[in-house]
């Protein structure tokens, strides 16, 4: 493991800098430490109430944002035994929210999905003259929710690290 704090299964792939590193649940803990931690048990995912954690490659816990978004109960936390999810550690994560290209509004078609289901408001929406209201996102509010991105009809917002 080097000092980033990658895996060795990034290392081997090649992925220095920890690009794609797994979305693990909230709160977890850097991902070397928390795969050194984590059993694959499935607590975590069995306590979720809504559903976004699924077990992913070596069995740990991922989030599927495809699923829904992550409200921050702090049920996955409160059921892990092992100490790999850490609630009161800093922020749930880093993700944020990202709206690409191919958002349907760019094409002329009125949508405003992803701004119905943004909690904290950091989806509003810039009106056009003779064209539709377009997305605008604004990085500061965005918790990384992810509900935006599970009702986007066009898969046109992804999760990244911010």
């Amino acid at each position: 493991m080097s000092a980033k704090g990658i895996s060795r299964l990034q290392f081997l792939r090649g992925d220095f800098t920890g690009r794609t590193t797994p979305r693990r649940p909230p709160w977890a803990l850097p991902e070397a430490r928390f795969t050194a931690l984590c059993t694959g048990c499935d607590d975590c995912i069995d306590a979720c109430p809504e559903g976004i954690l699924a077990r992913g490659r070596g069995g740990y816990p991922q989030v599927d944002f495809g699923r829904g978004g992550c409200s921050f109960c702090g049920d996955c936390v409160r059921a892990c035994s092992t100490g790999a999810l850490a609630e009161g550690t800093g922020p749930a994560w880093s993700l944020k929210a990202y709206i690409d290209e191919t958002c349907v509004t760019n094409r002329g078609v009125e949508c405003r999905s992803c701004g119905d289901h943004c909690e904290p408001l950091a989806i509003r929406f810039r009106l056009r003259a003779g064209g539709v209201a377009r997305p605008v996102l604004d990085q500061a509010q965005c918790t990384g929710c992810g509900s935006c991105q599970s009702v986007c009809p066009a898969g046109s917002i992804q999760m990244h690290r911010g």
